[in-house]
């Protein structure tokens, strides 16, 4: 929102005529003129134009006949008339300053700021304590976004008129947006002490406020604002900000449905009526406005990609997918829903398509290094060991101090067959974390690889003195201490396995065979019946050999 809301000169200002007329006038100018003037008191405007106009058409006209017809027409909203008018009478008196004046107002309010800057220039040229022409060159200067010149001519006025308020606030909008908040906020409050109910100054504080992420000062003026202007979209969209940046979902939604409603043509109100519903898990309400945003801005990237999201979680992945490629048609440069149909087709399982994509995030940013590791990990699944290799060797380009990347470009290098490549690597990971379960899992599982039981045990026990309690790493761990002899841990880590995963045929059948070896048949037989029922293929070949 613009922070120029300005209030200009807005009457075109009359003398009476022997301040414009030096000489004597027609006896004819005289007459038309006073017949004019006598309509005009009359209320009738229109019979008086027509009174100048046969002056003119009579080759009588003066410059009072002029700044007459201008001032008519003027009070009839004929504005470019207007101008023509107050052009001739500064052709005739060019140094009639509130000629000058006059024909700005007239460019002025038909939006022709260059033009109303130039005759509001001559006007203070011709009369330098013309106050209202040092402020209305001071608009004309905003609305051309030319601050500094404008804060030039506010200060001017304020030089002749210190309290002058629409001068104040004029320089106040200057300095805000020359980048000089604090001092803009000092004039604006100076304003409110003087007129508590300046609009114009508290919507100003709001934006301010937004700026500087001050969302105290922004929810003070908005309530103050909203008080005096219920429908004020600026007070609405600093509540909303404000609930926003608290993490108030419900009133971040209630605040832009208002705001939507005051202006159903509103795009960020609702853009942020849609991500409050996101964030509150409101789906559907979210997909809905999103789909607004959407009517409103058949080009907006980033409402797309939302939109995708949302249907996501709704379960909609065909619509998600659909909305992801419109939102990278509408912003083929935008990465985010590149990313977002990467990850979902990757949670589709479809692998292969996943990568193209994260192929493509890579090379329009290829510092990107996390679509990199996606690929890596993607490579990984499809045991394209060389592939994730050279992968997982870009991350740590880019990132070399990256455990993950480490652990899986260890994996890599195993399943290459490259085993000293890899503990080279888990051993590094080591020294810049001695705790590194992901260390101490790939260690442990090329020590196995290696028939180096014993060493394999030595990293199972670390883990689980680090706290690792996963079925896999208490089963190994006494799998190990059985072949070691060490029975009684091998049973407290087989009970441990089985209190963590109670069906797992491996530790019930182990656990069933020590305890049989000590003596203990009835229990051994409850975890082979156990491990029977969680897996029945079991009892081939319990009878005997298996039968062709």
């Amino acid at each position: 929102m613009s922070t120029t809301a300005m209030r200009t000169p807005a009457k075109v200002q009359a003398l009476r005529a022997h301040e414009i007329d030096g000489g004597e006038k027609s006896a004819g100018s005289q007459t038309h003129l006073a017949r004019a003037v006598t309509l005009h008191l009359a209320g009738k405007r229109e019979e008086a134009l027509k009174q100048l106009q046969r002056a003119i058409a009579a080759n009588e006209a003066s410059a009072e006949i002029y700044r007459a017809m201008g001032h008519i027409q003027f009070e009839l909203g004929n504005f470019d008339e207007a101008a023509k008018s107050y052009r001739i009478l500064a052709q005739v008196k060019p140094q009639y300053a509130m000629g000058w004046f006059n024909l700005a107002v007239c460019l002025e309010r038909a939006g022709g700021w260059e033009d109303a800057a130039q005759a509001f220039h001559r006007a203070c040229t011709l009369d330098a304590n013309y106050m209202d022409a040092h402020l209305g060159l001071g608009v004309c200067h905003l609305r051309q976004e030319d601050p500094k010149s404008a804060l030039f001519s506010f200060n001017r006025c304020l030089e002749l008129n210190a309290n002058h308020q629409e001068a104040q606030f004029g320089k106040a909008v200057a300095l805000q947006s020359l980048g000089h908040p604090d001092e803009a906020a000092q004039i604006y409050q100076k304003i409110l002490e003087r007129n508590p109910d300046s609009e114009e100054s508290l919507s100003n504080l709001i934006l301010i406020g937004m700026a500087k992420e001050d969302f105290d000062m922004v929810r003070e003026y908005s309530e103050h604002l909203l008080e005096l202007r219920p429908e004020s979209t600026v007070a609405l969209e600093g509540l909303a900000s404000w609930a926003c940046a608290a993490g108030e979902h419900a009133l971040t939604a209630k605040f832009c449905t208002l705001l939507v409603s005051a202006v159903p043509g509103h795009f960020e109100g609702w853009f942020n009526l849609a991500l409050a519903h996101q964030k509150s898990t409101r789906f559907e309400q979210a997909s809905d406005a999103y789909g607004e945003c959407i009517k409103l801005r058949a080009q907006s990237c980033e409402a797309h990609t939302n939109l995708g999201i949302v249907r996501e979680q709704l379960g909609d992945l065909g619509g998600a997918r659909a909305a992801y490629e419109r939102a990278m048609k509408a912003s083929p440069e935008a990465l985010a829903p590149l990313w977002n149909i990467a990850l979902l087709l990757e949670h589709q399982g479809q692998f292969d398509e996943a990568e193209r994509y994260y192929k493509q995030v890579l090379e329009r940013a290829p510092k990107e290094e996390e679509a990199r590791f996606r690929m890596g990990y993607l490579r990984l699944q499809r045991e394209d060991f060389r592939g994730a290799a050279e992968a997982f060797e870009g991350c740590l380009k880019y990132r070399p101090a990256w455990p993950e990347a480490h652990a899986n470009l260890a994996l890599a290098y195993s399943g290459l067959g490259e085993r000293d490549h890899a503990e080279r690597l888990y051993e590094k990971m080591l020294d810049a974390d001695p705790k590194s379960m992901d260390a101490l899992r790939g260690l442990a599982a090329l020590s196995i690889q290696a028939n180096d039981f014993d060493t394999a045990l030595e990293f199972h026990v670390r883990l689980i003195d680090l706290g690792e309690r996963s079925p896999e790493v208490l089963y190994n761990a006494g799998l190990m201490y059985e072949k070691a002899g060490q029975l009684d841990k091998a049973v407290r880590l087989y009970r441990d396995t089985l209190a963590q995963q109670a069906d797992m045929p491996e530790a019930l059948l182990n656990l069933g065979r020590i305890l049989e070896s000590n003596g203990k048949t009835d229990e051994a037989r409850s975890c082979w019946s156990k491990a029977l029922e969680a897996e029945p293929a079991l009892a081939q070949g319990y009878f005997g050999p298996a039968i062709d």
